[in-house]
Formats: structure tokens, sequence, C-alpha cells
């Protein structure tokens, strides 16, 4: 037999269950659906800018490639098209998927959004750059375009991620550059890197790993159908497959931008003791925050710099730059390209 007072407790606590399911602010339930429209509209968002990648490459945009790269099934692939087809931004013509002015400019504020986190990534922090895009990747849904455009701001307005793609500006326009692949190189030219495809992330890490940057200058000194021997601007030759150097994408140098390259393709690491030489630039590898370091003690083009000693320890070399000692790690001394090198009087 209840009393009264155990009757109002259950009340209360099924009062209060209650409030937390249907609370009209803070509900389970309204947490429940908030997160289920933000996923639909991720959703939405993927299969613009997939649709938008295959409208640039010049092919076809399908059901059945928005299903493989959306991860989802026929169906559900069929009833997110029927949503964009129902918002204006798509329509389909024989079994095409077409993006519509109002859809191209929505892929590109997705698109824009994520090159400049990249581009942020990049330039502003010490992630990894294998890591890049999947960061860029689970931001781009979340800055608005005011937020990109401030973002944009910040960085200087920049024209290109950190791989070499444009990014669209707030018109939606995209810059261009007259580009072909590594591959298509022959032996003796020199060139500049401009992009770094970064899918497959397979490849990608692979030409991390054998450090291939953005305005990386270098020279092919061999190719056969297994290999590609290049030189780079840092002394360093490196080997790529055909397929890899496929992923990496240049613009031929000018004879004036060959001369330079060839006079500065030492790095600080060759410098010995009794020696100094000008500084001639930092490589584009060094980035952020380590770059604006480098610049801060001092290390600019045309700054001469003389060898000091080796540190006891191992790993650290110092240099006297502007009347200051200063030491660094063979990696960072290794990013600084050198020409002009003299015998310093004992």
């Amino acid at each position: 037999m209840s009393s009264p007072a155990i009757n109002l407790v259950v009340f209360i606590a099924a009062s209060t269950a209650l409030a937390i399911l249907f609370a009209p602010r803070f509900g389970l339930l309204r947490g429940v659906r908030v997160r289920r429209r933000e996923a639909a509209r991720i959703q939405l968002e993927d299969a613009l800018k997939h649709a938008y990648d295959h409208e640039y490459h010049g092919s076809t945009t399908t059901l059945s490639s928005i299903a493989g790269a959306l991860r989802i099934s026929s169906a559900r692939a069929l009833a997110l098209l029927e949503r964009m087809q129902n918002a204006g931004l798509v329509s389909v013509v024989d079994g095409r998927m077409l993006l519509s002015e109002n859809g191209r400019r929505y892929a590109l504020q997705i698109i824009r959004a994520h090159r400049l986190w990249e581009r942020y990534l990049a330039d502003e922090t010490g992630v990894h750059p294998v890591r890049w895009h999947v960061e860029a990747e689970r931001h781009e849904h979340a800055l608005t375009p005011d937020q990109a455009d401030a973002l944009a701001i910040r960085l200087g307005d920049p024209r290109f991620d950190p791989h070499g793609d444009p990014i669209p500006t707030t018109d939606g326009e995209l810059p261009q550059e007259e580009i072909v692949s590594l591959a298509q190189l022959e032996v003796g030219e020199n060139a500049r890197v401009v992009h770094v495809e970064d899918e497959p992330q397979v490849v990608y890490s692979q030409l991390v790993a054998l450090g291939v940057f953005l305005g990386m200058e270098l020279r092919v000194e061999n190719k056969t159908d297994e290999r590609i021997i290049i030189n780079t601007d840092g002394g360093r030759k490196l080997a790529l497959a055909p397929i890899v150097a496929d992923n990496v994408s240049i613009n031929r140098m000018t004879e004036q931008e060959k001369i330079a390259v060839d006079r500065a393709h030492e790095t600080l690491v060759t410098l010995r003791r009794g020696e100094a030489a000008e500084v001639a630039r930092i490589s584009s590898a060094c980035r952020g925050l380590e770059r604006r370091r480098l610049m801060d003690l001092g290390i600019l083009p045309g700054t001469r710099i003389e060898y000091d000693r080796r540190g006891l320890t191992g790993g650290l070399t110092s240099y006297r730059v502007r009347g200051t000692v200063l030491a660094l790690r063979e990696e960072q001394a290794d990013m600084i390209s050198i020409h002009n090198k003299e015998k310093v009087a004992s």
C-alpha cells in the first residue's frame, strides 16, 4: 500500500525525467534532433563538394559516385539527391547530377573554409602535414562565410592552400596556374613544386616523409620507367616512383630562376669551421612559428652567417649572426640555403 509521500516522490521523479527528456531548450530529444540536423547538413555539404570536384575535373557525378564517396547506401544517396533537388542545389540530366549556380556557390563556400583552415594549420600551428586535410575536414562545416573571411584576412588573403590548391575567393573565383605533373619533366629540367596532392593519403604520407613540399625547387637528374631521380634546392637527392611523382604538380622555371637555384643549392649544414656565407633563403618547408623565430633571430636573405662551434652533446651547432651566437638543430640548419661561401681569417 503506497503512502502519499511515496506517491509524491514518484511524481517528482517522473516529472523530472520528462523535463530532462522534453525540455524545449535543453531536453535530450531536442539534442538528438539538433545532432541529426547537423549530420544531415554535413552530409549534404560533402555531397556538394564531391559534385564540384567531379565538375572541376571534368568527370560525371552519379548516384553511385555519391554513395561511394560518402560511404552510404544507394537508398540514402537517393534520398540525399532528392533533398538537394528540392533545395534547388542540383538538377539531374540523363542520370548525371549537375550543380545549379546556388549549389556551386554553396560548394565553393565549403571548399574555401577547408582550404583556409589547411592554410591556418600550416602557417599558425605545429600540426603535422599528414593531419592538415583530416583536421580541415572536421572544421570546414563549422565555419560561417563571415568567419572564413575573417580567417582569410588574418592569414593575409592567401591564394593557395599549403598543398597548392587554389582558395576560392568570396566571389567564388579560383586563381589559375598552368601546371604539369612532375612525372612529365625531362632530364635536366628545373621546376618549382606548386601542388602536392593529399589523396590518397598513403601516397601523400610518402611524399611528406621524403620531404617534398610546396615551393621546393628541383632538377631532374635521371629518369627511367621505374624511378625519377631529382636534386632539390637543399642539395638532397630523392628517388620517386612515377606514380608518386604524378601526385606532385610543378611549374617549369625560367632561366633566371635556374641561375638563382644554382647559386643557392647548399644549406647551412654544409658550413664548416673557419667558413662564413650569406643566407639565400629559408625553405618553404619551414612554416609558421618556426619560420618567424628564425627571421626574428636575423636569419634573412643577405645576412652573413658564420660557423661557430659544434655543441658538446651533439645535435646542435652554433653560428654567429649579427653579433649574436645562436644554436640551431641540424634539421633547422638544413632549411636555410646559403651562397657566397668564404673563408674566415683566424
